[in-house]
């Protein structure tokens, strides 16, 4: 019986250690109170008051880590909100609040979120209204090709599809091939060589908001 006892107090405490690790690495560490847990160590695994407030004690001594509460960033030092939030304030018309999807498809993608939305303003007017190809095609890039909406120009589904499809055009058929600038696209991209100056005039205002 005692060795018995033995192995499952060393059981009991292994369990422990795994919650405290668990729990102090949890985001809704600062939801769990001192009681909660009190009441659940000695409800389930019978833990006398000195174990329950050790415990409570090294909980809470994980959440004064600086690291836990640490920002994630994502892009020029910003977070994915926030830098979601910075597009949201250039994006208008059809595409308002789309700035989620454009941050994080163009980071998934190793596109440059700025010049993605800046291209799509120059070449839809979205800063304002957003062109009949936006809102009749979901097409925010002014991209040819198949199935065809007008004038040659292709047709999505729907305004995220379109919004994906414009980012793997950028991604697949410029940045595959260094591309990665609005001077070193604008030939491919367009037949104006003013094209790339207002590129890169959006981008500041972009980036200034």
């Amino acid at each position: 019986m005692k060795i018995y006892r033995l192995i499952n107090e060393k059981v009991i405490v292994v369990f422990l250690c795994s919650i405290i690790s668990l729990v102090a690495f949890s985001s809704i560490l600062s939801s769990v109170s001192k009681d909660d847990i009190k009441i659940i160590l000695n409800q389930i695994y019978g833990a006398n008051i000195q174990q329950e407030s050790k415990i409570v004690d090294n909980i809470n001594e994980y959440g004064k880590d600086d690291n836990i509460n640490k920002k994630v960033i994502v892009y020029d030092g910003l977070t994915m909100n926030e830098l979601s939030q910075k597009l949201d304030r250039s994006l208008n018309s059809t595409v308002q609040g789309k700035g989620y999807l454009f941050a994080s498809y163009s980071l998934e993608k190793g596109v440059d979120p700025y010049l993605a939305v800046s291209i799509m303003l120059l070449e839809t007017g979205c800063k304002w209204t957003c062109s009949n190809l936006v809102r009749s095609c979901n097409n925010v890039g002014g991209q040819k090709g198949s199935p065809n909406c007008s004038g040659g120009y292709r047709s999505y589904p729907t305004l995220d599809d379109g919004i994906r499809g414009f980012i793997d055009n950028l991604a697949n058929n410029y940045y595959a091939y260094g591309l990665t600038t609005p001077e070193t696209m604008n030939k491919k991209y367009a037949e104006s060589t003013a094209w790339a100056t207002k590129v890169n005039n959006y981008m500041s205002s972009v980036k200034a908001k």
